[in-house]
């Protein structure tokens, strides 16, 4: 008795969820990003590796192809994405007033951010810290030997917080210069204005790549904070929040499956449970969220799994050469991990 029980239920709950699937209205940011046709995202004004415009005028980076993902997802064509370049400033407001539907622009998930600013985020796309960018011949092997110096960091940002929380606590005497855009404090750095650089870790290692002479200048190994980079939308729309992290989940899962950008058609033959719910063989994921059963499969082909992703824009194969370290899979030691698509 008890299995038929077990039985009646689980089937109850399959044709409800079926029933919740065929009737989910889209929200009002999925509505009007339809009706537009188009995603309007934000981006950094010029951060290596997460988002900057290359020789042609096309955005490049992890937080471009997060973009270019949702709006595969969503309508079907990652190429229908604009591109708003916003300051640290700039950028909340820009989604607050709906300026903008998406920013993925190197934000750090925050307390006060989550709470105060009207934002939800979804979920890290990268996990850094805080740390400094220094000359070689400065012989600077701590960030405690920048005791006296001019660093550069950036206004509105969590990099000018995090550098005085750290030069309070370890009673460090500086001189802040801070400029709204990577671009600025790089020339200045370059310049002789500043001593150093403070912000993301993998942002200065971007910068590196732009400098005058690129060998002449490190990374120190010291982290000065916890910078988890989320995509962040308006509160208020539960579906759209949704929508947004579950592509980003869904192409973490995809690495962990094996499903690339090269083989997700093949990959719709698989008898793969998992594989086939997360290309849209089985289940109503996609309608669950007001989207095409092949959402997943969309935003996978056009921008490829989390892993190539990295790849191509900051790992090894790239001019900025990272390992993944804790920015892998959790099969291999990293956070990388998506909740079940099921």
């Amino acid at each position: 008795m008890n299995l038929l029980r077990a039985f009646a239920l689980c089937l109850s709950i399959g044709l409800v969820s079926e029933a919740v699937a065929q009737n989910v209205q889209p929200g009002p940011t999925l509505l009007t990003v339809r009706q537009r046709d188009a995603l309007l995202c934000g981006a950094a004004p010029n951060a290596p590796g997460f988002g900057a415009p290359d020789s042609r005028g096309d955005w490049q980076g992890i937080d471009p192809d997060v973009c270019r993902a949702v709006a595969a997802a969503v309508l079907g064509d990652a190429r229908k994405v604009r591109f708003f370049p916003l300051t640290s400033q700039a950028r909340f407001a820009a989604l607050q007033s709906g300026q903008i539907d998406l920013l993925p622009r190197t934000v750090t998930w925050t307390h006060s951010r989550d709470t105060a600013v009207g934002l939800n985020f979804t979920t890290p796309v990268f996990y850094d810290g805080q740390g400094f960018l220094v000359r070689k011949s400065a012989n600077i092997r701590q960030a405690t030997d920048l005791a006296g110096a001019t660093i550069c960091t950036f206004a509105g940002s969590t990099s000018e917080l995090n550098l005085a929380d750290w030069a309070r606590a370890n009673r460090v005497q500086y001189t802040p210069l801070v400029f709204e855009q990577n671009d600025e404090a790089r020339i200045a750095y370059d310049n002789g204005r500043c001593d150093a650089i403070s912000t993301d870790a993998s942002q200065l290692i971007g910068l590196i790549t732009a400098m005058r002479v690129p060998a002449d200048h490190t990374v120190l190994r010291d982290r000065i904070s916890k910078e988890p980079l989320t995509p962040a939308v308006r509160q208020g729309d539960d579906q759209w929040n949704d929508i947004v992290r579950w592509t980003i989940f869904a192409l973490i899962e995809a690495e962990e499956l094996g499903v690339t950008s090269a083989n997700a058609e093949e990959m719709l033959q698989s008898q793969d449970p998992s594989i086939r719910r997360l290309l849209g063989q089985a289940g109503d994921h996609g309608p669950m969220m007001a989207l095409d059963r092949r959402w997943a499969y969309n935003a996978i082909r056009a921008v490829g799994n989390y892993g190539e992703i990295f790849d191509r824009h900051v790992g090894r194969g790239s001019p900025i050469g990272l390992d993944r370290g804790i920015n892998d899979l959790w099969t291999r030691g990293g956070l990388m991990y998506s909740p079940p698509i099921r």
